[in-house]
């Protein structure tokens, strides 16, 4: 009988075994966390890459060719316009040299030959030979004889030298025609330079800018030039100067984009307004954060949540309905900052939404 009792027991602890596994086994080994949406403010931003630059630079070009003599000024150096930058020292072309000396020679000559002829006729025409007429045009003819050679060595100056004289607004003499900072000098002392004309822009000489005036130039893609307007505010933040931004105005969107590795960019610029705690230099490298869309206090959900369907691809959250039971609820999405998305409607505020790429075990690790 005491078998019987034993044997009744552990068959009866036995099968209580196999119901308490049955169970547990009959859980999920995965628990879904869920959370509501909720109001916020949400703005669709684009950043432009780009640069700061001065709003206009200057660059200066010598009126003659030489070679440079002296350098001034350093880059970085504040000049007012006429400030004397570099001279340039005159290397005559050796034909041009000889041609023009040839001219003052023959223009000396022609000179001797009027005053000769003058001054024979001027005594005649006071003895009444000749007329009065004809006198005059022998005057014109010396007094433009004069002025033949005074032309003739002024030339010959020019091409020895580069100037007439020795003033100190010369050719030879570089100046700043602007008033500004000098952000460049490209050449050196002992370089060669040459003059501009009609052929040729000529060798820079310095570039100067108002570094009071600086305007950020960037791209902005095809696919969202159509969604910035002029007049709208701008931030630029600066590689070069960390948790700082500085606000801008739109003014400028190119009419013709260009393409670049296979997207075509428009060019757009903008004023920055300056802090005078901070000094800009041209070329810093930029990028501007331009407000596409904004919305302020509407019903939202962080991105992370969103399924979408592998057949129509619309959008749509998973909604509890019981305990880690869900309900399948499309949705009408608004804009996205990337983070958080509006919801136009399939949810209200007070709906459990299904967090599915996060899991939790029902067992801790050991």
């Amino acid at each position: 009988m005491k078998k019987i009792i034993i044997f009744s027991i552990i068959g009866i602890a036995f099968i209580a075994v196999l119901i308490w596994f049955g169970k547990m086994n009959s859980k999920s080994p995965i628990q879904y966390d869920t959370e509501k949406a909720f109001k916020t403010n949400i703005v669709r931003k684009t950043v432009a890459t780009g640069k700061v630059t001065p709003l206009e630079e200057i660059e200066i070009k010598p009126q003659i060719s030489g070679i440079i003599d002296k350098i001034y000024l350093e880059e970085g150096a504040k000049v007012n316009k006429g400030d004397l930058i570099a001279r340039i020292r005159v290397v005559p072309n050796e034909q041009a040299l000889s041609n023009a000396k040839g001219r003052v020679t023959k223009a000396k000559l022609q000179l001797d030959n009027a005053k000769i002829v003058f001054n024979r006729n001027k005594k005649l025409y006071e003895s009444g030979v000749i007329s009065k007429r004809d006198f005059e045009v022998l005057e014109l003819t010396y007094k433009q004889a004069k002025e033949d050679v005074i032309n003739a060595e002024n030339d010959y100056r020019i091409i020895k030298r580069g100037s007439i004289g020795s003033s100190g607004l010369t050719n030879t003499n570089i100046r700043a025609e602007v008033s500004g900072t000098i952000l460049e000098i490209p050449v050196k002392v002992g370089n060669q330079v040459i003059q501009s004309n009609n052929f040729n822009d000529g060798t820079t000489i310095a570039s100067i800018a108002d570094m009071t005036k600086i305007i950020f130039e960037g791209k902005v893609d095809e696919a969202e030039v159509g969604k910035i307007k002029t007049n709208t505010e701008l931030e630029i933040s600066l590689g070069a100067i960390e948790d700082k931004k500085f606000p801008a105005m739109l003014n400028f969107i190119a009419p013709k984009g260009t393409e670049e590795n296979g997207a075509v960019q428009f060019t757009i610029k903008a004023d920055v307004t300056l802090d005078k705690d901070y000094y800009l230099r041209a070329g810093y490298s930029a990028n501007a954060e331009i407000i596409l869309e904004q919305k302020d206090s509407v019903l939202s959900i962080r991105e992370a949540l969103l399924q979408f369907d592998k057949d129509s691809e619309k959008p749509y959250v998973e909604i509890a309905t019981g305990d880690q039971t869900f309900e399948k609820k499309e949705l009408e999405l608004g804009i996205s900052d990337g983070i958080n998305v509006e919801i136009i409607s399939g949810i209200t505020a007070d709906d459990e939404i299904k967090i599915w790429n996060k899991i939790k075990k029902d067992k801790e690790e050991d």
